[in-house]
């Protein structure tokens, strides 16, 4: 998951602040102080962590928790509160007809990010062509061109071509009849008065209904400078923040880019093209939580798996037999990283050991083979697995025993994961439901 170190901090305050039996203002300057150290690790400006710490205990202390709510609750509800107000709101998106235009420096991930959009919107039922306008770094139309083919989607540009003005009048004619025109734009290294001229000229060619800014996650506070910077030129209207999943500074980037009042509209955490996901404030900092974000997680597996390859339900319930986590795990692999879909679920401040989400495609292979030497009693009670049947199917699949046992291993992790699952939802579900009522 994007911020795992913020989000285990986080995590841990809220924890330590539910178990105490008393929430005076010794707690909340503790939980404060807490949430401080978190945020300001994560490359927050240390000027808005001080705003939201003030608010926050402001709130905490003067305010009259809501007839039901604990006082507990109640402050833990305000922490949620004051840490989505943090994010900013969300920008924008339509599934309507519309021409995107795609801002960026050199390095940003915006053309791969191009490719990953016009994977969701043709995901999302609707006709998609790409512009390369890139016409002045080696490779970007070759790059763009194998992106578009892997998502099988239409581009129009010209490796030989060094009008980048010429490509976009070209393209936004033979892309009349499109529903979702993506112009992927030139960065530079930096923001030079040439870049910001042209990206001026393709705007009035073009006349987007959008302009998005992509933004390297890494650049944390710096973030804010560049997305002033092209909304001063052309009026962004949403941001992208790449590589959410490689860097500490992912927290400064977010609230840098949230101060501009431009919206978040995406965030970007892997090298695939299915690893682009649609930011939600109330979402995100749930997931931060550990509460989970299940409308991030539903319209994930409707977008990419039938009903029948998994029963979401079930996995919810916690319980499952080695036949279930196959046909499961399977399904899931087509969502993405199984840590990032196991952040949609709400689990509360439990953790889950890295070797958990180490499900490569490979170990399935391995795993399915091993189950084919099970019996269907092994399959649905894995429990009866003893030393001699243990050696039965290391013969039968011929693998080493070793691996049947990590696949048993591997089983009992993932049922007391979401047996924990299960419990936390009487707790932390709870919890985000009347938070959701209360605001």
């Amino acid at each position: 998951m994007v911020l795992d170190s913020l989000s285990s901090s986080l995590k841990d305050a809220v924890k330590k602040l539910a178990g105490k039996t008393v929430v005076d203002r010794a707690a909340v300057e503790e939980l404060v102080r807490s949430l401080q150290r978190a945020l300001i690790q994560a490359d927050v400006n240390v000027k808005l962590v001080m705003q939201l710490s003030q608010s926050i205990k402001q709130r905490a202390l003067e305010e009259e928790p809501p007839r039901g709510m604990s006082v507990r609750e109640h402050v833990l509800r305000i922490v949620y509160q004051e840490l989505v107000t943090l994010m900013g709101g969300a920008g924008k998106v339509d599934l309507a007809p519309q021409t995107i235009l795609m801002a960026g420096l050199q390095g940003s991930g915006k053309t791969t990010t191009t490719g990953k959009l016009a994977r969701y919107f043709k995901r999302k039922g609707l006709k998609v062509g790409v512009i390369c306008a890139d016409t002045f770094r080696p490779g970007a139309y070759q790059q763009l061109a194998t992106l578009c083919e892997k998502v099988d989607v239409p581009l129009v540009g010209r490796p030989d071509e060094d009008d980048a003005l010429k490509i976009v009048r070209e393209g936004m004619k033979h892309f009349e009849d499109t529903e979702i025109v993506i112009i992927d734009t030139q960065g530079r290294h930096a923001l030079e008065d040439e870049l910001i001229e042209e990206i001026v000229n393709i705007n009035e060619i073009a006349r987007p209904d959008h302009r998005w800014l992509v933004i390297d996650a890494a650049l944390g506070q710096q973030a804010k400078e560049q997305a002033r910077r092209f909304n001063d030129a052309i009026g962004i209207d949403g941001v992208l923040i790449t590589k959410m999943d490689g860097t500490a500074k992912g927290g400064g980037a977010l609230s840098a880019v949230s101060e501009t009042k431009s919206g978040i509209v995406f965030i970007g955490a892997g090298e695939t093209v299915d690893d682009l996901e649609r930011f939600d404030p109330d979402g995100f900092i749930s997931r931060l939580l550990g509460m989970g974000d299940l409308k991030a997680l539903v319209e994930r597996a409707e977008e990419v798996i039938s009903e029948d390859e998994m029963d979401v339900n079930a996995i919810l319930r916690g319980k499952f037999t080695l036949r279930d986590m196959y046909k499961q795990l399977e399904a899931v692999n087509k969502m993405g990283p199984l840590k990032q879909v196991m952040s949609m679920l709400p689990m509360g401040g439990m953790q889950i050991p890295d070797d958990a989400y180490d499900v490569t495609s490979t170990k399935m292979e391995r795993y399915k083979v091993i189950m084919d030497s099970m019996t269907p009693a092994e399959l649905d009670d894995p429990q009866i697995i003893s030393g001699p049947r243990v050696q039965r199917i290391s013969q039968g699949s011929g693998v080493p025993p070793e691996d049947v046992r990590e696949l048993l291993k591997y089983y009992r992790i993932m049922q007391r994961a979401l047996k924990g699952m299960r419990g936390n939802k009487f707790s932390m579900q709870r919890m985000m439901k009347r938070f959701g009522k209360m605001q």
